[in-house]
């Protein structure tokens, strides 16, 4: 099988569109919700209703934490708190839309 001039572009433009996809990548800049006591209300919120470990995979697999009622316990611990925020940090009622919560070791 003979490569002529319109397979070559072909290859090119993947390479290009991988090397993209690879440049804008890197390591994740997202912070983690502490997995501590103080937190430790927003983490039952969020999987009180997470599948045991004797369920199915699917049901393991598929299984997506309850972030908006996780996020109810946010804005009133870090107002009493006076947890600071940072300049340009988005609105306070999504806190799990940007912040992420540790994954559930089964």
């Amino acid at each position: 099988m003979k490569i002529d001039k319109r397979d070559m572009w072909f290859i090119g433009l993947i390479v290009a569109v991988v090397s993209v996809f690879i440049s804008i990548s890197g390591k994740e800049k997202t912070k983690l919700v502490p997995n501590d006591s103080t937190h430790q209300i927003a983490y039952r919120a969020a999987y009180k209703n997470a599948p045991g470990p004797e369920a199915s995979f699917f049901k393991r697999a598929f299984f997506k934490a309850d972030k908006k009622g996780a996020e109810v316990y946010c804005e009133p611990c870090h107002t009493e708190q006076k947890v600071p925020f940072p300049p340009n940090h988005p609105p306070k009622n999504r806190c799990l839309f940007c912040h992420k919560l540790q994954p559930l070791k089964l």
